[in-house]
């Protein structure tokens, strides 16, 4: 098993081919996606598949896509994500997605928190990006308490208003 990080009560890993199908429920229920980019909720195994394939090309670097497992169950609850959406490695976007059941238990804190940890102190990144739609009140409410601020904001194609949010890797800022 990869990990790339720990929580108090999650392990963020690499995607074992097993995880596919507790990966796929996640991505096949409606409520999971509704932020999620276009909101496409009916997904095959080949189409997820190829999905992490393509997003984990750089998971040598580091970042990529990783499975969330509870470490008192083993049970796969979600995904988080690190991309590097600007091509610049020195500023990655972090993402992720919890399956509704596991919702307001507090995951999301651990997760955006372990990856902002993971990207400042193991990756060196300088800054950690998270965007999302604007009525997406959970994330936004989540992103602001991880310390990260609004910096941006705008329409999508869609013209669905999203916003933009940042942190900044305090040593990277010293070092400057």
């Amino acid at each position: 098993m990869n990990v790339r990080f720990e929580t108090e009560r999650l392990l963020i890993r690499g995607i074992e081919k097993e995880d596919l199908e507790s990966l796929l429920k996640v991505y096949n229920k409606k409520e999971n996606m509704k932020y999620v980019s276009d909101g496409t909720y009916k997904w095959t195994f080949k189409r997820l598949a190829e999905k992490y394939d393509r997003q984990n090309k750089n998971y040598a670097s580091g970042f990529g896509i990783f499975a969330v497992e509870k470490k008192n169950s083993g049970e796969i609850i979600g995904e988080a994500g690190l991309f590097d959406s600007f091509e610049k490695q020195s500023i990655l976007e972090l993402g992720y997605i919890i399956d509704s059941k596991h919702w307001g238990n507090g995951y999301g804190y651990e997760i955006c928190m372990g990856l902002i940890n993971y990207c400042f102190n193991d990756l060196r990144i300088n800054s950690v990006i998270a965007r999302m739609y604007s009525k997406n009140i959970a994330s936004v409410k989540l992103s602001e308490s991880c310390g990260m601020k609004r910096i941006n904001e705008g329409l999508t194609e869609k013209n669905e208003e999203y916003f933009e949010y940042r942190i900044l890797n305090p040593l990277s800022q010293v070092e400057k």
